[in-house]
């Protein structure tokens, strides 16, 4: 037997073996809405392109600045002691750096909840 009808045979068990998984779905699968993957079910109280309040921008930003807080602070941790105190002088002003933008998004009330 030649090598390409081994081959050949393989991809066709698979090809109907995917076509049998995907008829088994259609024929089990429920046709109503309520069975959305979204809310376990449930209707959604509110359109998905609904707007936030430009308070959580704000609150996102402050996070991405601690989120790259870790990114840099991480490889930092990794060679400091090769680098010695340079490195570390460094990281203290970067740190600094963030402790002056988070005192001024606190300033201006953007950690507020209320």
């Amino acid at each position: 037997m030649p090598p390409y009808v081994v081959v050949l045979s393989v991809l066709g068990l698979v090809a109907a073996l995917i076509a049998a998984v995907y008829a088994v779905s259609f024929a089990v699968a429920p046709r109503a809405f309520e069975s959305g993957p979204f809310l376990s079910g449930a209707r959604p109280a509110e359109h998905a392109l609904s707007r936030f309040h430009v308070r959580w921008y704000a609150v996102s930003m402050v996070f991405l600045a601690f989120d790259m807080e870790m990114v840099f602070m991480y490889p930092w941790a990794l060679v400091v002691a090769s680098i010695g105190v340079k490195a570390v002088v460094e990281m203290f002003a970067f740190l600094g750096l963030l402790l002056v933008g988070v005192l001024y998004a606190w300033r201006e009330g953007a950690l507020r909840w209320a």
